[in-house]
């Protein structure tokens, strides 16, 4: 009889799986023992093995895929036996959430259409009349977002007024947005008929700001709800052409004034394009209002057409050379989570927003614990790292400072009778924890061999579930990084954490003598439902006493 293959649960914090690698194919033997697949879980990919033994008839799970525990994962059985109700039974529970969620997006989009229909029935309603048409020629322009986050404006004044003439490019406003007072140019030409948003108002997106066309046209027709709509083709030509016209009888003039007054009149759009392509400002003529530069000179400009030099006068100091903005293109990398790293950031928002974490820093002279592990490693075939000798203090320190070796509850606080520490291991994906358990009864030599051990699974991904449950506290280091000092997040449900920075050589102060010394940071987390500050620093004082006179740890 086909037996049944579920997403197995791995380790006792997993939610989910991902197939990293199937080992057997589909029609395969498969012989109790043998390994099926490679299972990514939140921890580690992990072999997972067969309890059955037949032919691999059906694969529920493709590889990169992500499903929750007990999710079909295969099926194994006789060789051509029929496993169609398996597959259908396995499966019945997705097929039933997929009806329901289509039936709900079908409701969904009824209720759309009925919403749109009735929405244009409306907007019928409302234009049919004809009354608010806009005349040709005239061009609405609405309130600008000129910021991402802008929802309203204020016109902080008017540069132009009612009946004035509006060239392409002038500026027609002071607006102020949420972030900054901005000038607003014009994109048509022609005049101002009617100015929507008076001085100091303040008005929506997109409402009515002013009306630009031909001298005389009548817009007493336009409400200040219309938005306005493009201009035909045949109007920009006709635009256009009227535009190169003039821009031809003026521009020599404009630059002529522009160059005699210093100052170089650039409309913000036209500024940021030539930033974007290098231009300099001052070799580029302006076609707009008082020879101002706008967007079309520097869409239109040529290296080649750049204009000669005069000479400067003697008594006229040179032009400011302009800061150098670089320019590039915006571009995001997405990379998606693997099962570690999602557990990991659920689990350390939990304890950072759960457990009222506080932190005590002391400094420790390892001037002792330096000659001591030089004279430990010059034992044949003995290797002990500072590390080593941290783990091997604080397993000692928690044995007489029990409180912090402990658990919250909520009803209860749990201290622990026994010592498992936690060693916090960087690996390509994130982070693990690997368990010593019982450290305080390990020797120095002991604990460095489990330590390097452990830590080479954790980097080739072997290391078993068991290896990592259990701990009662945890040691971070990123000493070997060159980080001074630095906080950790509690591993919950420990109480407590230790972060160890890097040894520094620095001036101290012994028997009332300056001399150069080598000191090291330890810094506490502690959870302050279970561990009180006094708690806390008792912890420290005496896990110092440890470090700065290794030989106590003998005693």
């Amino acid at each position: 009889m086909a037996e049944v293959i579920n997403m197995p649960r791995l380790s006792d914090t997993m939610e989910e799986g991902v197939v990293a690698k199937w080992l057997k194919k589909k029609g395969d033997k498969v012989e109790e023992g043998d390994i099926l697949a490679e299972i990514e879980t939140d921890k580690a990919t992990m072999e997972f093995e067969s309890f059955h033994e037949g032919t691999l008839l059906h694969i529920g799970i493709e590889e990169g895929e992500t499903a929750p525990v007990d999710t079909l994962l295969a099926i194994i059985g006789e060789e051509g036996e029929d496993i169609s109700d398996l597959i259908e039974g396995g499966s019945s529970d997705d097929k039933s959430d997929k009806k329901e969620k289509k039936s709900s997006e079908e409701k969904a989009d009824d209720t759309s259409e009925e919403k749109e229909d009735s929405a244009e029935e409306k907007e019928e309603g409302d234009n049919g009349s004809g009354d608010n048409e806009i005349p040709e020629g005239v061009e609405v322009i609405t309130m600008p977002r000129l910021s991402d986050t802008m929802e309203e404006g204020t016109v902080a004044s008017w540069i132009k007024k009612e009946g004035d003439k509006v060239e392409e490019g002038d500026i027609l406003a002071e607006i102020e947005t949420d972030k900054a007072t901005m000038e607003f140019e014009s994109f048509y030409s022609g005049t101002l008929l009617k100015i929507g948003i008076q001085e100091g108002e303040t008005a929506k997106v997109d409402s009515l700001l002013a009306i630009i066309g031909p001298e005389g046209t009548d817009v007493s027709g336009i409400a200040t709800g219309d938005t306005g709509s493009k201009p035909s083709a045949k109007k920009e030509e006709k635009s256009e052409d009227k535009k190169e016209e003039k821009t031809s009888e003026t521009s020599s003039e404009k630059s002529e004034d522009k160059k005699s007054s210093g100052r170089i009149f650039v409309s913000p759009l036209a500024k940021k394009m030539a930033e974007d392509k290098g231009i300099n400002l001052s070799d580029v003529k302006g076609s707009g209002e008082n020879g101002r530069i706008v967007k079309r000179d520097i869409e239109n400009f040529k290296p080649s057409e750049k204009p000669a030099k005069a000479e400067a006068p003697a008594d006229k100091k040179p032009a400011e050379v302009q800061a150098y903005m670089p320019a590039g293109e915006e571009s995001f990398e997405e990379i998606k989570n693997s099962q570690m790293r999602k557990t990991i950031a659920k689990r350390l928002a939990e304890s950072k927003f759960n457990a009222p974490h506080y932190y005590l820093t002391i400094e420790v002279d390892m001037a002792n614990a330096m000659a001591s592990r030089k004279q430990i490693n010059d034992i044949p075939d003995v290797k002990v790292s500072f590390n080593d000798m941290v783990i091997k203090a604080s397993a000692m320190a928690l044995r007489k400072h029990p409180r912090v070796n402990s658990q919250w509850t909520g009803d209860t606080t749990k201290i622990a009778k026994h010592i498992h520490m936690g060693v916090a291991v960087a690996v390509e994906e994130g982070l693990v924890v690997p368990v010593l358990q019982f450290a305080d009864q390990m020797s120095l030599t002991q604990i460095g061999g489990n330590v390097k051990s452990l830590a080479g699974k954790a980097r080739d991904k072997k290391l078993q579930p068991k290896e990592m449950e259990g701990s009662t506290f945890t040691v971070s280091n990123l000493g070997m990084f060159g980080i001074v000092e630095f906080t950790s997040i509690i591993n919950q449900p420990n109480s407590a954490i230790l972060s160890v920075g890097t040894i520094v050589e620095k001036p101290v102060v012994r028997n009332g003598q300056i001399v150069v010394g080598n000191t090291m940071k330890l810094t506490l987390a502690c959870d302050h439902r279970t561990v009180d500050g006094a708690t806390g620093a008792a912890f420290l004082e005496t896990l110092k006493t440890y470090l700065e006179n290794p030989v106590t740890m003998l005693a």
